[in-house]
């Protein structure tokens, strides 16, 4: 069992004051046999009233308005945060009877959503990789763990070059990316062989492998595998998931997991910096700031009125 302590901290800055701020936010660990929460304080410039749901995945789910001038938004989370280690599946050798039970959840209102596969222009290209890179007589923990090592194999891990509007087609012609990219893509290959896939947002922890990612906000995949349940796998560090990774929230992509969004009133002119530390509770730390010194991409939805799409996941 481990024991972290994370802060979490979204600053927007606008060149002039703006108003009638309306946020929703997912920075409340999910809590489950192997992740619980000892403690947790958000706070909020205006201090509004914070009203909290589950949404249709099961994460909790945060929403404020700011009705008030201002001219930045600080949401800060810090939270005290415990994992235990998961007990991992073993191989047990290429079994017709894992795959036709898997075969079975195609029609399971659990797995629909994350089965289901979206088209874009390289679809095909995608599937022909995956159909000759498939072990033909492997287990679906063995596909899925292949798939995995194959992003982190294939793809350059490289910041600045991606951004969250970012589409499969780019992402995969440029075979670059930051975290959220490459479990895009993994999300891709798997559900191409009927793998349940989804995306995961979340923390990874300090530890003595050095993974990408450590002390900062990350993004993952996990895989249902029939007779084990959902199975994490880290394609940015080619690794099983396991008691380092703190998760968030899960959904069938990105925009289900976005940590922060919103709309407000004012001025599309504004920057965002994102801090994030880790700690464990003998001290170790790990810190990670990511400045955006242009404005974050923003869609007018009406005069004068401005959609932010989120917290950027770029400093992985």
């Amino acid at each position: 069992m481990s024991k972290f302590k994370i802060h979490h901290l979204t600053k927007y800055v606008y060149e002039v004051p703006v108003r009638d701020s309306a946020n929703q936010f997912m920075l409340y660990p999910l809590k489950d046999e192997y992740q619980d929460v000892l403690q947790q304080t958000i706070k909020i410039t205006g201090n509004p009233q914070v009203s909290v749901h589950q949404d249709y995945f099961g994460n909790e789910v945060g929403t404020f308005t700011h009705s008030q001038p201002h001219q930045q938004l600080l949401i800060d989370s810090r939270l005290v945060v415990v994992t235990k280690v998961r007990t991992l599946p073993t191989d047990q050798g290429p079994d017709d009877a894992q795959w036709k039970a898997m075969e079975n959840l195609k029609g399971h209102p659990a797995y629909i959503d994350f089965l289901k596969q979206e088209y874009f222009a390289a679809l095909p290209e995608v599937g022909a990789i995956v159909e000759a890179e498939r072990c033909k007589n492997c287990s679906p923990l063995v596909v899925a763990k292949e798939f995995c090592a194959y992003v982190f194999e294939n793809f350059k891990y490289k910041k600045g070059i991606t951004t969250i509007e970012s589409t499969l087609d780019h992402i995969w012609n440029i075979k670059s990316g930051v975290c959220q990219d490459f479990a895009q893509i993994l999300l891709v290959m798997l559900r191409l062989v009927h793998i349940p896939a989804r995306y995961v947002s979340g923390y990874i922890c300090p530890s003595t492998s050095g993974m990408r990612g450590e002390g900062a906000t990350h993004a993952w995949v996990e895989a249902y595998l029939a007779g084990y349940g959902w199975l994490g796998l880290d394609p940015t560090n080619n690794c099983v998931v396991n008691e380092t990774h703190v998760r968030l929230a899960v959904g069938k992509n990105f925009s289900d997991c976005s940590p922060v969004k919103g709309t407000y009133r004012g001025t599309s002119e504004h920057t965002l910096e994102v801090e994030v530390s880790v700690s464990y509770e003998d001290g170790r730390r790990s810190d990670e700031t990511n400045e955006v010194a242009r404005p974050e991409p923003i869609e007018s939805f009406s005069k004068n009125s401005y959609r932010r799409n989120q917290e950027m996941q770029q400093q992985q």
